[in-house]
């Protein structure tokens, strides 16, 4: 049996599909998506996975409802199994409704996406050039100018979009051929909003004058997207040559001052992202470079932007979450059997012998935290030490001081989590002892005394 030119167009997105056990269609009910749904569970067959659809409601349309109805007699028709997610997609303070309904779209989306599965969306190649568009008018660089990749990992799987090289044009031919009904969001003709804007008013005048553009823009994104591959491979020789071993959130400020500006910056984006923190704007970076890198090894200058911070401690930039304030005040009781939660970490002991911190199982302990004008004598020490210089021998940077555990008996400092025990506390040789395992959130690792 022959097929018909609007199925023959669609074809080849078979062969862009990655392999996987489990394909999940993002089915909005419009005719994107519709499209995709009907024509792979047409050829479910040839697909050797399963086969299912979700929607997302996000109950900002009045007609909401009735799109998921539609969607469910839809995949009902078809034989493929559907399931709907509820979310809120009202955009908070200074957020865009697009903004805010594509945020917590995806967020569902990558919750319930299974493990391994592959999550299809339906943009086609007039959505990639008006994607690019959008953020050339932002600013964006190379990453956001190469738009949106074929396949990204998303979730526990990936996202795949096998349309992107298929035209508007084409999907509606075949959704006409094939009669098919779908739904229209009203507010997709709203001309307020940046993307509508652009497709309906920018675009047509583009496209008349230049009638083969967005198979130049899908070109020139799949060029940024080159550029941006090149980039994070450049970024990783430069952090493995800068960065410290283990310890991720942390660079080299000699290593990085070796490098020109336009490497340093390079290095800095892809050292943060890959920390799972928000990319800060190019002027931050600039700022890092200008204030940050230069200053005195004995500043600690610190930059913040929204979800995350940077700060220098002598040779050593780090990245990481803003942090909260520092409570000296308290004072937390403390089982030595059990794993404590603390604000900045856990903390734990195991039973050893002739080792760590000589207390008896029983033995009341509270945990506290640096008020000022401690004083200790580290174990193998003769004379006492202000806490204060100990944290400078031990390199401990200005911030994290405050979140270290101290461990307390009867109101007495016996042990500095991490770093040492007091004299009188140190177990003797064959002595029952613990071990304390401070583990240091977000980005450190275990440290233990």
């Amino acid at each position: 049996m022959s097929i018909s030119k609007s199925e023959a167009c669609l074809e080849s997105l078979l062969s862009r599909l990655p392999a996987a056990p489990h394909y999940c269609i993002a089915y909005s009910g419009g005719v994107d998506s519709h499209v995709l749904l009907h024509f792979l569970a047409s050829r479910s067959d040839r697909l050797q996975a399963v086969l299912t659809a979700i929607h997302v409601d996000h109950r900002i349309q009045p007609q909401s409802g009735d799109w998921a109805a539609h969607c469910r007699t839809v995949c009902a028709q078809l034989g493929v199994p559907f399931d709907v997610l509820h979310v809120d997609g009202g955009p908070t303070a200074g957020e865009s409704p697009e903004a805010a309904a594509r945020r917590v779209r995806y967020r569902a989306l990558a919750d319930w996406l299974p493990t391994d599965a592959v999550l299809l969306t339906a943009q086609h190649r007039e959505d990639q050039a008006e994607t690019l568009m959008l953020q050339l008018f932002r600013g964006a660089g190379p990453r956001g100018l190469a738009a949106m990749p074929l396949v990204a990992p998303f979730g526990a799987g990936r996202l795949a979009r096998p349309l992107l090289e298929t035209s508007r044009g084409d999907i509606l031919a075949y959704a006409h051929a094939q009669r098919l009904r779908w739904v229209e969001d009203p507010s997709n003709a709203d001309t307020r909003y940046d993307r509508n804007l652009l497709r309906h008013q920018l675009m047509p005048l583009v496209r008349q004058r230049w009638p083969g553009i967005d198979r130049v823009l899908a070109r020139a994104a799949a060029l940024q997207a080159d550029q941006t591959e090149l980039a994070a491979a450049l970024a990783q020789i430069d952090l493995d040559r800068c960065g410290t071993g283990d310890q991720s959130d942390r660079l080299s400020v000699a290593c990085l001052a070796m490098l020109s500006d336009a490497r340093q910056r390079n290095l800095l984006r892809y050292w943060i992202e890959t920390n799972g923190l928000p990319v800060p704007s190019r002027a931050v970076l600039q700022q890092v470079l200008d204030s940050v890198v230069p200053a005195r090894s004995d500043a600690n200058p610190r930059l913040q932007w929204p979800g995350a911070e940077l700060r220098r401690y002598r040779d050593r930039l780090y990245i990481m979450p803003p942090l909260p304030p520092a409570d000296t005040g308290l004072r937390i009781r403390w089982n030595i059997n059990e794993t404590l939660a603390l604000p900045q970490g856990t903390l734990a002991a195991r039973a050893t012998t002739g080792g760590g911190m000589r207390a008896a199982a029983d033995m009341r302990l509270d945990v506290g935290f640096r008020r000022g004008g401690e004083m200790l004598r580290p174990a193998g020490r003769r004379e006492h030490h202000a806490l204060k210089k100990l944290f400078q021998e031990w390199q401990v940077p200005v911030w994290e001081r405050a979140f270290v555990p101290l461990v307390f008996s009867g109101g007495e400092l016996i042990a500095v989590a991490g770093f040492c025990v007091c004299e009188d506390f140190q177990a003797a040789p064959g002595e029952r002892g613990y071990e304390v395992y401070w583990n240091r959130a977000p980005n450190s690792a275990v440290v233990a005394l």
